[in-house]
C-alpha cells in the first residue's frame, strides 16, 4: 500500500527520505526479545463447573500465568473460555493438573517464539522504506508512527492538524491528529483513541488505517466527504505510549502503563480501569502487579489525564468516543461497571446494530455487540463509562480481531481485512451521529 503521495521535491523538503532503523534486538542476540518466549504455550480452558472455576483461579495464582482472556483472574467461572499463556516452566504442571482433574483445554499456541518469529516482518527491514512508500499492512514502532505523524501534518495540512495535549510518565509527547475539513461554522466532533493497552497492536495499525482511508476518499467517497465536511475526528493512534514503545522493546504482552510504584517493584497501571467512574470497583484490581490495577487514585496516570482534561474542555463539542482494543470481535457500549440500561439505549443499539451488520457483510465476520457488563464481562474505571457519563451520547469499544486463534499475535495478513471491515462499521456509526437520533 502506498502512502498518500505527494510530490516528490515537496516531500523531499518536508522530511529526510531516510530508513526508520528499529533499535530492538540487543547486540549478541539473534532472536526476539533475547527468546524469553521459548517453549511458552497459550492454552484455552472452558471449566464446566464452579469447582472446577475455583481449582483454575488457585492454580493460576500458583503459577503466575498471564492471562489474555479474561483480563483478570475474577472472570474465571464456569462455562467461560479462558485463554492463558504460561511460560515454559509451568506448562508441564499446568497440562499435568488439567489431565488430572479432566478439565476441558486446547493449546493454542504450542511455542509462542516461534509464533512470535514466524510472523516477525516487523522486526525486520523489509518493508521498513521512506515515508513516501509507508506500508499500512505491517505493525509499525512508535518512532514509526510518530514520524508518520509528523509528515502527514507538513503534506496534508488542509485536512490534519496534529497536536499534543501532553507527556506520558517517562516523558513522550501524546499526539493527536485534528482530521476535517476546516470552516467556520460550529461542526461536532468525533473522538477516537487506540492502543490503550501496549499489547494490542492492531487497534494502533487500524487508528493509521482509518486516518489513511479519510484522505485518499475524501473527494471520491461521498460518505467520506461527508463525515471530514460535518464533524471533525481527534485520532490519537497510540493512547499508551510507554506501554507501546516496551511492547517493542522489551515484552511483547505487556499491558499497562510503565508508570512507577514507590511501595512496589511492579511497574503500570491499566489505563483502561483508572478513569474518576466508580474507580476501582468490581472488575480492577488494588494490587499494582495487577494486569488491572486501577492506579493509586483515579487519572493517576498522565496519560489518562492528559484525553480525560482534553474532553472534559471540549465536551460541548464531541457526539462521540471510540476505543479501539483486541481481542474478541465484539463491539460494546455502556455501561461496563453496573448491569444496567443507558438513557439513549435505543440510538446507542440501533448504531451498533447496523454497524456490526455492515462489518459482517465485508468478509463475513461475526461481531456480538451490547452493554460491555453483559457482553463481555463487568469492569469500573473504564473510558467508555467515563465518556458515557461526562455527556458524550455515543461511546463504544470495539474489541477487534480475532476470538482468539491468533489472540495478540494478529498475523499482518490479516490488518487489512481487520481494518476494512472494522472502517465500514465507523463510518455507520459515524453517519448514525449526523441523524436526530439524541
Amino acid at each position: 500500500m502506498k502512502f498518500l503521495r505527494e510530490p516528490r521535491s515537496r516531500t523531499a523538503a518536508a522530511l529526510p527520505l531516510c530508513l526508520l532503523f528499529l533499535k530492538i534486538l540487543q547486540p549478541g542476540h539473534s532472536h526476539l526479545y533475547s527468546n524469553r518466549y521459548a517453549g511458552d504455550k497459550v492454552i484455552r480452558l472452558i471449566p464446566t463447573t464452579e469447582e472446577e472455576a475455583y481449582a483454575l483461579k488457585k492454580i493460576y495464582h500458583q503459577l503466575k500465568v498471564d492471562l489474555w482472556q479474561p483480563s483478570s483472574i475474577s472472570y474465571v467461572s464456569e462455562g467461560a473460555v479462558t485463554d492463558v499463556h504460561i511460560p515454559q516452566n509451568g506448562s508441564q504442571a499446568l497440562l499435568a493438573f488439567l489431565q488430572e482433574a479432566n478439565i476441558q483445554h486446547k493449546i493454542l499456541i504450542e511455542d509462542l517464539q516461534k509464533a512470535l518469529e514466524k510472523g516477525s516482518s516487523w522486526r525486520t527491514q523489509r518493508n521498513r522504506r521512506s515515508l513516501s512508500e509507508y506500508n499500512y499492512e505491517v505493525y509499525h514502532s512508535l518512532e514509526e508512527i510518530q514520524n508518520w505523524m509528523h509528515h502527514l501534518n507538513i503534506t496534508h495540512s488542509g485536512l490534519i492538524h496534529m497536536f499534543s495535549i501532553g507527556k506520558s510518565y517517562e516523558g513522550r509527547p501524546l499526539f493527536v491528529l485534528k482530521l476535517g475539513r476546516r470552516s467556520r461554522a460550529y461542526k461536532r466532533a468525533v473522538w477516537m483513541d487506540c492502543g490503550i493497552h501496549a499489547r494490542e497492536w492492531i487497534g494502533p495499525a487500524f487508528c493509521q488505517w482509518f486516518v489513511k482511508e479519510a484522505l485518499l476518499t475524501y473527494r471520491s467517497d461521498p460518505t467520506m466527504r461527508k463525515m471530514l465536511n460535518h464533524l471533525y475526528f481527534y485520532v490519537m493512534p497510540v493512547f499508551n505510549v510507554d506501554g507501546y514503545h516496551f511492547s517493542w522493546t522489551n515484552d511483547r504482552f505487556w499491558r499497562k502503563t510503565r508508570s512507577r510504584n514507590s511501595r512496589f517493584r511492579c511497574r503500570g497501571v491499566d489505563a483502561n480501569r483508572n478513569w474518576k467512574v466508580k474507580w476501582c470497583n468490581e472488575g480492577a484490581s488494588m494490587h499494582p502487579c495487577d494486569d488491572t490495577y486501577c492506579g493509586p487514585f483515579p487519572e493517576s496516570e498522565p496519560e489518562v489525564k492528559a484525553v480525560a482534561n482534553f474532553l472534559r474542555k471540549h465536551r460541548k463539542h464531541f457526539r462521540a468516543y471510540l476505543s479501539f482494543h483486541a481481542y474478541a470481535q465484539m463491539l460494546l457500549y455502556p455501561y461496563s461497571y453496573k448491569y444496567a440500561t443507558i438513557p439513549n439505549f435505543s440510538c446507542v443499539e440501533s448504531a451498533a446494530h447496523k454497524a456490526v451488520n455492515a462489518l459482517w457483510s465485508v468478509y463475513g465476520v461475526r461481531y456480538r455487540y451490547g452493554p460491555a457488563s453483559s457482553t463481555l464481562y463487568v469492569s469500573s474505571g473504564s473510558s467508555m463509562d467515563w465518556a458515557y457519563k461526562n455527556g458524550i451520547p455515543y461511546t463504544f469499544a470495539f474489541e477487534l480481531r480475532d476470538t482468539g486463534h491468533f489472540g495478540f499475535l494478529l498475523p499482518e495478513m490479516l490488518i487489512k481485512p481487520t481494518c476494512t471491515e472494522t472502517m465500514l462499521a465507523v463510518k455507520n456509526i459515524t453517519m448514525h451521529l449526523l441523524k436526530k437520533c439524541p
